[in-house]
This record gives C-alpha cells, sequence and structure tokens, in this order.
C-alpha cells in the first residue's frame, strides 16, 4: 500500500425530510447564490422545500446549469455573484449543478485573465466562496469530493479540476428527491458510480485488502441495486442505497494508497466533448473495450474482480478475464445503457482525434502510464460495434 494523507471535511445530512435543516446551515447574514438546472425541482418539489428553509434568508437565483455544466454558463453566474456579493452558493440538483457550483465558487475570485486556466493550465485556486449541496441525482460523488468538471463549447473540451477549497460545507441527500428521475438518469447513476469504483479498484495488486474489500462491496451492492431501483423507482430502500453507494464510490476512501487509472474517463470526456453523449453512456462504452485492450496488464485484479464480484471460479484464466469483462457489458446493457458506439451513432471516423488530443494533453495515461494515441484508437474502434 502507498503511503497517503486522507481528509474528508463534508458533512453528510441523509434521510427523510432533511432539507427543512438547511435554516440551521446556513447563517441568516449571508447572501445566498442558489443555483440549479433546468427547473425540475420546481415540479418534484424539492424548490418548495429549500425555499421554505431559506425563508429567512437573503438569495439570488440562477438557474439553467447544464448536464456536463458549460463555461459560458456558468461565467454568466460568475458576474451575477460578483455584482451580488455573493458569500455561499447552494446547489440544488445533481453532480453537473454541483460541478457548475464548485466553479462558480473558484472563479468569483480567480486573478487571471480566464478563468478557464482553473481546468485547462490547473491553475492554482487561491480563494473559493464557500458551497453547499441539496443533491437530487445520484451518480458523479461530487458531494463529498473536491472534484468538478466542466465543459466549452467554442473548443470542444470537457476537462477536470481539484482544489480541496470547493469541498462543499455540507450535502444533504435526501433519496425521497430522486423518486422523479427518469429511467435513463438512475441507469446512468448506476454506470458512473459503477465505473467509479473501477477506476480505483481495477488496476494491479497494491496489498490494500481493506480498499479492495470495500471496492467489492460497493460493486456488490450496485449490482444488487441497480435492477431493484430501475424496476421499483418509487422505493425508498433501493434509492437510499443507490444515493449512498454514488457517495461511496467516489469520496476518496476506497482510494486511499492504491494506484488510479481514470483512462476511461480521460477517454469519455472526450466522447462526450465531439458527440454529446451523456457522460455515464461515454463510461458505459469505454470500459469494457479498454478492459479488453489493457487484460494482460489488469490480469490479476481481473481475475479477482471475476471471482470476488462475479463469482467466476471455473475454466482457464482467460475464460475467467473474458467472462468477468462480459457480464460487466452485459450489465450495463441490462440497465438499458448502450455499450457500443453504433448505439449512439458513433462512426469510426475522426475517432483518431481522440486519442490524439488526450496524448497531447496529457501524454499517456492509465495506472501504468502506457496508454497513448494508439491504444486510445484501437480501444475505441474495437467498441464501434
Amino acid at each position: 500500500m502507498k503511503n497517503f494523507t486522507y481528509h474528508n471535511p463534508v458533512k453528510i445530512i441523509f434521510g427523510k425530510g432533511s432539507i427543512a435543516r438547511l435554516k440551521n446551515l446556513i447563517a441568516i447574514g449571508q447572501k445566498i447564490l442558489l443555483t440549479y438546472g433546468g427547473g425540475s425541482i420546481k415540479t418534484n418539489g424539492v424548490y418548495d422545500q429549500v425555499i421554505s428553509a431559506l425563508a429567512k434568508h437573503s438569495r439570488v437565483e440562477f438557474a439553467g446549469i447544464e448536464p456536463n455544466p458549460r463555461y459560458k454558463t456558468l461565467m454568466k453566474a460568475v458576474k451575477i455573484a460578483q455584482a451580488e456579493k455573493i458569500n455561499f452558493i447552494l446547489s440544488v440538483g445533481g453532480g453537473s449543478v454541483l460541478d457548475g457550483s464548485k466553479f462558480i465558487a473558484a472563479a468569483m475570485h480567480y486573478q487571471g485573465e480566464d478563468a478557464w486556466d482553473i481546468p485547462a493550465s490547473r491553475a492554482r485556486v487561491a480563494r473559493a466562496t464557500p458551497l453547499g449541496c441539496v443533491l437530487t441525482l445520484p451518480a458523479t460523488g461530487s458531494e463529498m469530493n473536491a472534484n468538478a468538471v466542466i465543459s466549452r463549447d467554442s473548443t470542444q473540451e470537457k476537462l477536470a479540476f481539484y482544489s480541496p477549497l470547493v469541498y462543499p460545507q455540507f450535502s444533504i441527500l435526501d433519496p425521497q428527491t430522486t423518486f422523479s428521475l427518469s429511467a435513463r438518469q438512475t441507469a446512468n447513476g448506476v454506470v458512473d458510480a459503477f465505473v467509479h469504483i473501477m477506476e480505483q479498484y481495477l488496476t494491479y495488486p497494491a496489498a490494500a485488502t481493506v480498499q479492495d474489500r470495500q471496492a467489492e462491496a460497493i460493486l456488490l451492492a450496485l449490482l444488487d441495486i441497480g435492477p431493484k431501483v430501475m424496476a421499483e423507482p418509487d422505493n425508498y430502500d433501493h434509492r437510499a442505497d443507490l444515493m449512498w453507494a454514488a457517495t461511496q464510490a467516489l469520496n476518496g476512501v476506497i482510494g486511499c494508497g492504491v494506484p488510479g487509472d481514470w483512462a476511461t474517463h480521460s477517454i469519455g470526456h472526450e466522447l462526450t466533448a465531439f458527440y454529446g453523449i451523456d457522460h455515464a453512456q461515454s463510461l458505459a462504452v469505454v470500459l469494457p473495450a479498454l478492459l479488453r485492450q489493457q487484460n494482460k496488464q489488469k490480469w490479476e485484479k481481473l481475475l479477482q474482480y471475476g471471482e470476488r464480484v462475479w463469482q467466476i471460479r471455473d475454466g482457464s484464466e482467460e475464460t475467467r478475464v473474458d467472462l468477468a469483462i462480459e457480464k460487466t457489458e452485459l450489465f450495463f446493457r441490462s440497465l438499458g445503457v448502450g455499450t457500443r458506439l453504433q448505439d449512439y451513432r458513433i462512426e469510426a471516423d475522426g475517432l483518431e482525434r481522440i486519442g490524439r488530443r488526450i496524448f497531447e494533453r496529457n501524454g499517456k495515461v492509465g495506472e501504468r502510464g502506457d496508454i497513448g494515441a494508439e491504444e486510445i484508437d484501437a480501444i475505441l474502434r474495437s467498441a464501434l460495434v
């Protein structure tokens, strides 16, 4: 196991009726920027609960933060926040709204010429406005980490940044807020959480027994929860399990002291940037193809994953590895999430730009640093049909 330091300052408030606790979480004297997305919170009752809890608070609203939040949209919010002298941001929505809010919190105080430098050039975040979260879509884990991913249409880029200054002070997780999610949103959340775990777990052995077992436990939970929540979307217990699993998948615990891959996310982000497919859809396409292309490098962990998660114990090592990858892909498909580029009408022409861009920006990626433009091109072409 590698050396590590772990610190997570996020206060989690979980359960039914927890939105009402907002009134005691934000000081009355703070001026709040209330951020949200397309307005679904106004039809599912979440908005009314938030407004009721903040009845005595001063606030300004900013709506319209998109899935894969757009830089142009967020900079409009930054200007409003600066003009209104906002000193607290409350994100109400899914991970995209929260990611966008994290960027707003940092960009408000950026002293450079272009706040896009924060994700594009990894410019240091010296200051950020405090923020909190009411989560309505479990998927990204952003409610308990300091990561955010932002898109820019003008350059067709989707880039991430990290700063400990954008950890939410608190995150309210009421599973009842997720009852109104569509089947597509729910399935995407399961896939997103699943792949977050795989990026930290399915690399190579690192003598990290606790982390491996924790990762396997959440994977097994998602295999159990996924079909149940799709079949019974109004079941509180299933929604609660999924919400907590997605948070645990990317709050840093299972990544302590172990190598991380993140090549699936690097490639997936480019698919979203160039073709506009959902984040989870891109991950469902890339992960099985990447595991097949990198199976020798991941051989020991693939065997472990197959045995412990899928109970695959019979046959040759080659058979067990192939079956573990096949079962992963079939699980995604069983949720209604396509795993081939043809499912999203993406053809071979132009795919090579993805590997080229990743290599030019980051060099080779993956836990061993051995996935370059050629390997990425092979992964994507194998995922076409």
